[in-house]
């Protein structure tokens, strides 16, 4: 009998020095060491955290770009422009 359990099954699934963007869920891959990154998405950017060097972890967003991405969009939908 040679089945895998839960933790190896979802070991397998991991993709290292990526995370997935938490506003459109896409997978995102980062340069190693980068401090922020911008999702090429949807445009939200994200802060960044390294576990290991190739281990990014979102510690939050970005406030001032996305809160500027968010009024343009709103704008545009405001101006009837999708």
């Amino acid at each position: 009998m040679n089945e895998e359990t839960t933790a190896e099954s979802v070991a397998k699934g991991r993709t290292y020095g990526a995370f997935r963007c938490l506003n459109c869920f896409e997978r995102v891959s980062v340069p190693t060491g980068a401090k922020t990154h911008k999702c090429p998405h949807c445009s939200f950017e994200w802060r960044l955290s390294w576990l290991s060097p190739d281990f990014p972890r979102i510690r939050g967003p970005v406030w001032e770009a996305n809160r500027q991405l968010a009024e343009e969009n709103l704008s545009k939908k405001q101006k009837g422009v999708n």
